[in-house]
């Protein structure tokens, strides 16, 4: 059984001391495959050196919405430039955050914009944070595919069905954390139960967001495996079956990833397949 891992944060300060270990345990545990997301434009150099120091790490590059403000003045043709890097697989993390107010919302859509414009020129998958911003988000998402298509992912999901469902007729997967191990996350499971098995992706947005049974802990990629469970049990399917398409969709989204050794039938199918409408 493999998993992927493919929203995390390596280079943050909880996993300073252990990296290696961290990397372990995730092999321990099935989840073979990682990337660690950008959230400064301005520290790409810090992802690219875990990515170049682990085989089966990945990285991606662009601007947190809560650092909006921050990096307005970073170029399309500049952002394209730093994701030619072999190991970059994915642009973001960018989008909305109406809980926090890090980041004004014009500066926080503005650079939304900007990394759609090159996740659709690069081909490369969208990480998107949204947060309290459901309708804001979905405007956005469909006022872009009217330009053209590109491929992104909902990350973390917590929004409403609504989103969800708007998201998934443009053709974009949607992951979800270990949020939807808790007890209260109820509503979140039956939303995580209707997307198609097609557009499915696990996470686990590491340091943060630890599942039952860790809840509380600093959240790591081995953890991803409980996260798994439980969508499998709410999907009626076996975690290998969860497992091994959700490992598919990382593979045939993720184009420039490439599988680890011994998984290499996992890499099929049309690396377009997120950005079709």
């Amino acid at each position: 059984m493999m998993l992927v891992d493919h929203h995390c944060h390596l280079d943050f300060p909880e996993f300073a001391d252990d990296l290696d270990g961290i990397v372990a345990r995730a092999k321990a545990a099935d989840v073979r495959t990682m990337v660690t997301i950008s959230t400064r434009i301005g520290q790409v150099e810090r992802y690219r050196a875990i990515a170049e120091a682990y085989r089966d790490i990945y990285f991606s590059v662009g601007t947190h919405p809560h650092n909006a403000h921050e990096e307005l003045d970073v170029s399309l043709s500049e952002l394209i430039a730093l994701t030619e890097h072999p190991k970059c697989v994915s642009v973001g993390e960018a989008g909305l955050d109406y809980h926090y107010d890090n980041s004004p919302i014009e500066a926080q859509e503005q650079g939304f914009r900007l990394h759609i414009q090159a996740a659709r020129e690069t081909g490369l998958p969208l990480e998107i944070h949204a947060r309290e911003a459901d309708e804001h988000t979905a405007r956005v998402l469909e006022e872009e595919f009217e330009k053209g298509p590109f491929p992104a992912v909902l990350h973390c999901f917590t929004g409403g069905p609504d989103l969800a469902k708007r998201a998934v007729a443009l053709g974009l997967y949607i992951s979800f954390s270990g949020i939807v191990t808790f007890k209260s996350a109820q509503s979140l499971r039956d939303i995580a139960k209707d997307v198609p098995l097609s557009q499915l992706l696990v996470e686990t947005d590491a340091p943060y967001l630890a599942p039952v049974p860790h809840r509380g802990r600093t959240n790591e990629p081995s953890f991803v495996a409980h996260t798994a469970a439980i969508m499998a049990k709410e999907r009626g399917i076996s975690i290998e079956a969860l497992a091994r398409a959700t490992s598919e969709n990382f593979f045939r989204f993720y184009s420039k990833a490439r599988p680890p050794e011994g998984f290499e039938h996992l890499k099929a199918g049309d690396k377009n397949a997120g950005a079709q409408t």
